[in-house]
């Protein structure tokens, strides 16, 4: 089933939105940046702060030890039904555990997932259909 991890690109058509607060000080700080032409809005310069940390992260390889450690994987990583089939077929049970995206295919039935899902870890996002995850609440942690 690992042929199906794919590596996110950088940046992506797909965004999950957040919400953060800052100080005014700070805020005015971007805003004069913004002004000054380095940055094109706020978002701008709050996305290139946030990949600029990741990045630090990284190269100290603290993310890196953090997935090993946890058998994490990166990426966008797809679930077929197939794949669950599969496993049910042989008896096993799956954890899920990705940083980035995880994907549940639509036409995976509540019935087959609850058979064959143990846990779902995501550091990022779960995409599956709301039926889906009221199924599996329980499991989501």
């Amino acid at each position: 089933m690992t042929d199906n991890v794919y590596k996110l690109r950088d940046k992506g058509g797909e965004s999950e939105k957040i919400t953060i607060n800052l100080g005014y000080v700070d805020l005015g700080r971007i805003d004069l940046l913004v002004q000054e032409g380095f940055y094109s809005n706020r978002t701008d310069f709050i996305r290139t702060a946030i990949r600029n940390q990741l990045a630090a992260e990284a190269e100290a390889e603290a993310v890196k030890r953090s997935v090993v450690r946890h058998s994490l994987e990166i990426g966008l990583r797809d679930y077929s039904r197939a794949d669950l089939e599969l496993l049910k077929a042989a008896g096993e049970r799956l954890h899920i555990k990705v940083v980035g995206l995880a994907r549940i295919a639509p036409d995976v039935t509540p019935e087959l997932a609850l058979a064959t899902i143990e846990s779902i870890t995501v550091l990022g996002a779960l995409q599956a259909s709301t039926e889906l995850k009221s199924a599996l609440a329980e499991r989501i942690r």
